[in-house]
């Protein structure tokens, strides 16, 4: 027979309003400590009080997103504000619209096509390295720095030749659309986006500077044919599905779009806290040194040693762990169901965290340290395949994995064939948007190593 689910502690008007508004990792964090792996809250005055429920065992977490998946549906407040911020793509599409997509766009993203970006990722790397070889007084700022570089990684690899056209419009925009997603999508009333509020007419003039940029880009590569590139918005324009179908000029900006936000602010997040978990562990730092010199001996990495370096994977892996660039995962309920022995009515809100479950004790020794064995191949072994869930799972599970994790390892090993690092900002404090952020400089500095191959110019 399930039970039912415990309740949180709030407050007495506004239960768990404003803890869950400031502090929602901690609110989450504390909850599983308390009160166990199923928890409810209940956030909002009486009469207008909404309740959420967070789910946050490795058994739990594979009953959404696996077992249960077809149960669980992108039909929260997050999903919808992120639906009509960026479009209908991916992300947030379902059901036969979904199934559609996935079938389009997962010929772009197989191992052989993806490891065909390395050259641009690795360009991009060497680019940055050489910026920060001018770097005053060797400082730089992790976060700002790969937030950039996987930006222009990215935008290179969709755009093409068009990508200065195409930066500044993403670089200014992105963040305006990803803070009004988190403020909207955790608010119980949220004001019509037709009415002109400062804050509306804000987001409005983002939203239609992001597209217009992407439509004529879409629009220019249709009219030529989009046989002159072999950028990934050509690529999407010629494909076609077996009975003849393409994606909509508007289908293709909703892919983009995607592409461009788990792409970048995804992978920034996990590289610059990976940089940073380095250099505050110079035995950590020495392994990654040791590992780019016996592997690649000077020369410049490629899509064939991202598995020959195993450790730079680790430290990612646990970067990725203690920083989850996606920290919380929504769904709502289509039936009532059982989840761990706990009864989840229909139409509830779950939220599941990897922020939480990534710092389970009963998954990780010292969940809270920095500790790249955690992925050994025998303690990746041990452990709930959703013990560690950054890039989701089951039938949904993120398309950009194997990207992302090639991205992010060129990466690694051409900086760390030209520095090391040291910590400068040590207590960095958090934020929520659409991704996690840091809300302070992440500034290490960088020392050229002796030796070290020069950046390609």
């Amino acid at each position: 027979m399930s039970r039912q689910v415990p309740l949180v502690d709030g407050h007495p008007l506004l239960g768990s309003l404003n803890e869950l508004r400031t502090d929602t990792l901690g609110a989450y964090l504390r909850a599983q400590r308390s009160y166990g792996d199923v928890v409810r809250f209940e956030a909002g005055p009486p009469g207008m009080r909404a309740e959420v429920y967070g789910i946050f065992s490795a058994t739990g977490i594979q009953q959404v997103l696996g077992a249960q998946a077809a149960n669980f549906r992108k039909e929260n407040a997050v999903y919808t504000e992120i639906r009509e911020s960026i479009g209908n793509g991916l992300l947030t599409s379902q059901d036969e619209e979904y199934i559609f997509q996935r079938r389009m766009v997962q010929p772009f993203f197989t191992r052989r096509r993806v490891n065909g970006y390395a050259d641009t990722v690795r360009l991009e790397a060497e680019a940055t390295a050489k910026d920060w070889e001018a770097a005053p007084g060797g400082l730089v700022d992790v976060s700002t720095e790969m937030a950039e570089f996987a930006l222009r990684a990215v935008t290179r690899i969709l755009f093409g030749s068009d990508i200065d056209t195409a930066i500044d419009v993403v670089r200014r925009n992105f963040p305006v659309l990803g803070d009004s997603v988190l403020r909207r999508g955790v608010t119980p009333l949220r004001i019509p986006r037709s009415w002109p509020t400062p804050a509306n007419r804000r987001v409005g003039a983002a939203q239609r500077e992001l597209y217009a940029v992407c439509d004529r880009i879409i629009a220019e590569r249709t009219a030529a044919g989009a046989t002159s590139e072999q950028d990934m918005v050509s690529l999407l324009i010629q494909a076609r599905d077996e009975d003849g179908s393409a994606l909509s000029a508007e289908a293709v900006r909703d892919q983009v779009l995607v592409f461009m936000l788990a792409g970048h602010e995804t992978t920034a997040t996990a590289l610059a806290f990976a940089l940073h978990l380095l250099a505050t562990h110079p035995e950590a730092q020495r392994k990654v040194r040791d590992e780019v010199d016996a592997v690649l001996g000077g020369r410049a990495a490629g899509a064939d040693d991202v598995e020959s370096l195993p450790y730079i994977n680790q430290v990612l892996k646990e970067a990725m762990r203690l920083y989850p660039s996606v920290a919380i995962m929504g769904r709502r309920t289509a039936a009532e169901t059982e989840v761990d022995g706990f009864r989840i009515p229909e139409g509830a809100d779950v939220y599941l965290s990897p922020w939480v479950t990534h710092r389970h004790p009963d998954y990780w020794a010292d969940p809270e340290g920095f500790d790249p064995d955690h992925f050994t191949p025998e303690a990746e072994e041990a452990r709930p395949r959703y013990a560690w869930f950054p890039f989701g799972g089951g039938p949904r599970a993120c398309i950009g994995q194997h990207f992302s994790m090639l991205e992010a390892a060129i990466a690694l090993a051409a900086l760390f064939q030209r520095f090391e690092f040291t910590a400068v900002d040590h207590d960095i404090p958090l934020g929520l948007a659409m991704t996690l952020q840091a809300n302070s400089s992440m500034r290490v500095r960088v020392a050229p190593r002796e030796q070290a191959p020069k950046a390609a110019a």
